[in-house]
């Protein structure tokens, strides 16, 4: 089934996206080019097939499209977990960095957090201890995985009811960071949070702000203000 996936991704393959996505988040893996629309229509289709497997076999299945190494079949892993909890409750620290082994870009890391590492922290199946492994890594890729997985703490569309303490606990680890990929994460962290905590945002930017980056400071500080990312 693992053949047919990539089949499927590769008949809804566009070159112009497959350019373009170069530019927007260049990988080691495989681009097919396949918008994110038509990722889904392959995650559903998997979905049908795969609804009534024993949850271990889904998880399985995930790690094995891992493995192919193309950049939208790690998207169809994720996504495809995500529709079953039974598979998710699953997850442990083990299965998240296996399922993370080719994370080097934005936004296999990025769904691979909200979805899945945060997902699992939320639930504490993995331990904030963990986390803060991750954050202590020298791989940017893995830094920023601890910070958006603070995203799903407190993102409601995906089950998130705000969770000050451990979104804090990150981000104030990283308030001198200046590699753009962590500061535009902590940026993302703490307008979701403020969503559900605004005084706790509002207290951190004031404890923080000599140290913070200039968008960090910019985008967060519209968001209290304005409720939007840019004023």
């Amino acid at each position: 089934m693992v053949n047919q996936t990539v089949a499927a991704l590769e008949y809804l393959a566009e070159n112009e996206r497959k350019e373009r996505s170069k530019v927007m988040f260049p990988t080691s893996m495989k681009v097919l080019g396949v918008k994110a629309i038509n990722i889904k229509k392959v995650v559903n289709e998997c979905w049908a097939d795969l609804k009534n497997e024993a949850p271990e076999n889904l998880l399985h299945f995930a790690k094995e499209l891992v493995k192919t190494k193309v950049l939208e079949c790690n998207q169809v892993a994720f996504l495809l977990l995500w529709k079953s909890k039974s598979a998710m409750r699953l997850i442990g620290l083990k299965d998240i960095e296996e399922l993370a082994q080719n994370i080097d870009n934005w936004v296999t890391v990025d769904t691979l957090s909200v979805l899945i590492s945060g997902w699992a922290w939320r639930e504490n199946q993995i331990s904030d201890a963990d986390v803060l492994v991750w954050l202590n890594s020298e791989n940017r890729w893995w830094r920023r995985t601890a910070v958006v997985s603070t995203v799903a703490l407190n993102l409601r569309s995906r089950g998130g009811t705000g969770d000050a303490k451990r979104t804090l606990l990150i981000c104030e680890k990283v308030v001198n960071e200046r590699d753009d990929m962590i500061v535009k994460a902590l940026s993302w962290a703490l307008r979701e949070l403020s969503k559900s905590d605004k005084p706790a945002v509002e207290k951190f930017m004031e404890m923080y702000d000599s140290q913070l980056a200039g968008r960090v400071r910019r985008e967060v500080y519209s968001k209290l203000q304005t409720g939007r990312k840019n004023g």
